[in-house]
Order: structure tokens, then sequence, then C-alpha cells
């Protein structure tokens, strides 16, 4: 059964019992803004699609806030959204009536223990700010989301990926441990060894199951990057080489990023000159990418031949001159070194992914399913867009705790490392109505029901999925679960269930 095109935003809260509640919290000492010029900031997310208006908004201090905060929620059943960056796409921190609970307010770095390599921080702060801190005691985060100006307790909720994320996991798991404040208001210190079930549900649990106000992570020393990059104009032969090299892990970040499916990039790159020269001794002649200047010549050549395809040639060549400067800024490059990858990442990819509306449907599968999902993904692409990007990445999986994974965008199939891809238009100046650009996320989205595969945004409006893509049985385990921790069903109750 395809769903509708047309999805809408929520109903709002009609705000029962919001002047008590209110009162309430001021007699212990919260202060919700309710002006508009303090809410309206917050009524939509990066996806720009969900619109919404929470009644008031919770600047949050600390746990000790955030917990009176919930146990008034229960009593009053106000709805609480919490937000970090705010880049959801799919209206996931966007609150439709109640309270918005604003996490920036949580910014500080709090320990860096640089012996047992783990840093101890608020879970409002950006990956940027982490980054920057770290960086202080030439010390650097493992897995963060490619975009930087998301926050760390976010990013925990959903997964997160980079293209080091192949070898090192998704974001969320380097978390050793977490401070949660749960939806009755009980502040809980939760990670594998101690209330590990909290710890397991919080951890890709979408934001169901607590608010993360802590973490502890794990870091490492920093270095800086080694790029290389192998140009192809086969999907299907970048994939597999994309697999090849994971599965060989003489790579310390792999990624894919495509112009259409004619411009593909196999990024690669190393940590050290010793990984870089194993690789470069073996592994790099057994990929059947081209250098820039070989796969030119070839784009070209083909090009030429079909004059119906210079428009496209163009833009292409457009892309680059715009593109390649920001990926290889002079002033973070040293020789072939890429010192602040931090930077030159998260300015790129709002700068030349970003508009208006960011829509960026996706799929998530194991290894065998990934080429075929990443095809018949590109091929609805090409359906309604004459522009657009994919982008490619591989998650080295848990060894044990699949339960961390359970209700999470990663593959219930997928052992050792799942693959997910990102499909996203470039407007290149058009307009398209909401109606359209939904109806090209549920083709995307049918893909993966007729595949199997899961999504790596699976939350907001893209609820009608769910349970066709996990189960029945997982969805109503968690539902329960959902319903014993939250019994009024007022933390982000618009996001999954």
């Amino acid at each position: 059964m395809h769903l509708s095109n047309q999805q809408t935003n929520p109903s709002r809260w009609q705000g029962d019992r919001w002047c008590d509640f209110v009162q309430f919290l001021k007699e212990q000492g919260v202060k919700v803004r309710e002006k508009r010029i303090e809410t309206g900031v917050y009524i939509t997310d990066a996806g720009g699609l969900a619109l919404g208006l929470p009644h008031g908004v919770v600047i949050a201090k600390n746990a000790q806030q955030i917990s009176i905060l919930m146990q008034a929620a229960q009593q009053f059943k106000v709805p609480v959204t919490t937000r970090g960056g705010g880049l959801t796409t799919e209206g996931e921190s966007v609150a439709f009536g109640g309270v918005l609970l604003d996490m920036t307010g949580m910014s500080r770095v709090l320990e860096v223990d640089a012996e047992k390599l783990t840093v101890r921080t608020q879970a409002g702060i950006f990956w940027h700010h982490l980054a920057e801190t770290l960086r202080r005691d030439g010390l650097d985060y493992l897995s963060a989301p490619l975009n930087l100006t998301a926050s760390v307790g976010g990013t925990l909720g959903v997964g997160g990926i980079d293209v080091n994320s192949s070898k090192h996991g998704c974001s969320a798991d380097q978390a050793l441990s977490l401070q949660v404040v749960t939806p009755t208001g009980e502040i809980i210190e939760c990670s594998d060894d101690e209330h590990s079930t909290l710890f397991e549900r919080v951890i890709l649990g979408y934001g169901q199951f607590g608010i993360i106000t802590e973490a502890t992570l794990k870091i490492r020393p920093y270095t800086p990057l080694r790029m290389h990059y192998f140009y192809y104009s086969s999907l299907k032969i970048c994939i597999e080489d994309l697999l090849r090299l994971d599965k060989s892990q003489t790579c310390d970040y792999t990624g894919i990023l495509t112009m259409m499916d004619t411009a593909i990039t196999l990024l690669v790159a190393f940590d050290s000159e010793e990984r870089e020269a194993d690789f470069m001794g073996g592994m790099k002649d057994t990929l059947r990418g081209y250098g820039e200047m070989g796969f030119a010549l070839r784009l070209a050549a083909s090009f030429a031949w079909r004059p119906w395809k210079w428009k496209e040639a163009l833009f292409l060549l457009q892309r680059k001159r715009e593109l390649f400067p920001d990926l290889q800024p002079a002033h973070h490059m040293q020789g072939e070194l890429m010192y602040d990858r931090t930077a030159v990442f998260s300015k790129a990819v709002w700068k030349h992914w970003g508009d208006r509306h960011m829509v960026i449907p996706d799929l998530a599968s194991n290894a065998d399913k990934f080429i075929e999902a990443v095809e018949r993904g590109n091929a609805v692409c090409r359906k309604h867009f004459p522009y657009y990007t994919l982008y490619c990445v591989g998650i080295r999986l848990r060894d044990e705790h699949q339960a961390h994974y359970e209700l999470s965008s990663i593959p219930s199939d997928a052992r050792g490392w799942a693959y997910g891809c990102e499909f996203e238009p470039m407007y290149h100046g058009q307009e398209y109505s909401r109606d359209t650009l939904q109806s090209f996320k549920n083709e995307i989205y049918d893909v993966g029901v007729a595949l199997g595969t899961s999504y790596y945004r699976f939350g907001g409006m893209m609820k009608g999925y769910i349970r066709r893509a996990l189960g029945d049985a997982v969805v109503e385990k968690h539902l329960k679960l959902k319903q014993e921790a939250d019994p009024a069903m007022i933390l982000n109750r618009d996001v999954i269930f």
C-alpha cells in the first residue's frame, strides 16, 4: 500500500491547563518564555516543511530544572519537545503546541580526561564547539555527524554518521555513559553496566525514553586528515569498491559523494602516514576508479557525443568549481593534509547541500542489499529532479548489545556493517511544492519497504512507514515500553508513536 503523497503536520495541542502549568513552573523557579518573538524562532526545523509553534519555550539550564519540567508536564499532560541544533528534516524538533525545551542552554564541556581518552560534556553542546575544546589539548572526537552544528544529545538519540563511521561506528556508539532525565522526571546515570535497559532505550531512541543532559564519550588523539579522491561513472562499481575497502579495514575514512549518477566520488582518507602508505602500496591498485584528470577526459568524451546532455555537463562543471574550493580550503590545508575537517565539512554541507527546504530521504541496509537499494533510489531521483546528490557511508556495528539497535535506523539483519544512502535533490533555483517533495520521499520509502531495509530518519512525518519497516512486534514492544516510561505520552510525542 502506497501512502498518500500529501502529509500534514500533527494536530496542534489545544493548551488544556496551560496557564496552571506555567504558574506551577513559575513557583518552582522554572521560566517559560511565551512571547511570540521568543517562540516564533522555533517555528520550523532544517527541513523547512514542517511548521509548528510551541505555547512556550524553556531554555535548559541543568538536570534538576528539566526534572521539575517533566514532573509538571506529566501532571498537567503538557507535551514537551526537545531541540538541539534543529537539524531534523521531518519535524521531529518542531513543537506543535506545548513546551519546546531548548537544550542549547546546556553547552559546557565538564571534564576532559586525556589519559583515559574520555570527555564529559553537557548534551546541548554543538559538535564543533566540543571539537574546538578538545583540540586545545591535542584531542578529537571519534565519530560525529557530518554537520557539526548538531547537538551531542540529539545526535546520540538518532545515531550520527561521518566518513569515519565505517571504522568507529556511529556517534551513539561512542557514548560510555549518560545522565538522563526520564519522562517522569527521574535523574539517572546509565551505561552498559548501570541501568543498562534505560541506556539501550535512550541511545538511538529518537527522544522517546528520556532527555540526555550529560554524556561521557570516547575520544582520541587529534590527527590531520589525508584525503584521496577516486572518480567513477558507475554506482555499482563504486559501491562494490566501498564495501571491499570497509571489509579490508585498510582506511580510516570512506564514503561516496555523487553529482547525480554521472560523477561519483569515492572518498578515502587516513589518520597516519603509515596507514596511507600501506594502502598506496596495495589496496589502491585494486580500486576501479580514476584520477581527476583521467575521469574528466572520459566524461568530456561521453558528453561530446550527446549534445542533449550538455546542460548537465555545464551544471557539473559549475558544481565542481563551487564545491572543491570549500572541500580543500587553503587556510585549512598544509600540503596534502587537512587540518580542520570540522570547519570544512560543516561549512560545505550547509552551503552546498542546504536550501530553503532540506529534503533528505534515505535508505539503510545490510551490505548485501545496499547496491540494489542505492540503484533503485537513484532511479527515483532521476525521475523527480534534473539535479541531485547521493551520500553513501558505512557504519561499523557493535559486536554485542544488539538491543541498542532494536528500535533504530540500523537494519535488524545487518551484521558487522550497516550502510546508508541519503538522496538529496539539488533545487538549482527551482521551486517544488510540498506535495511534490513528499511524493519523492514516499517513493524512496517504498523502495525500503520492498527491499526490507530501514531508514535513517524514520520519525516525524514518516510515521506511517514505521510498522511497515520494523514490523508490528518491534513497534508494539517499544510502544508498551514507552507507555510505561511516559504515562501521559508527552515527551517528543509526534516523532514515532
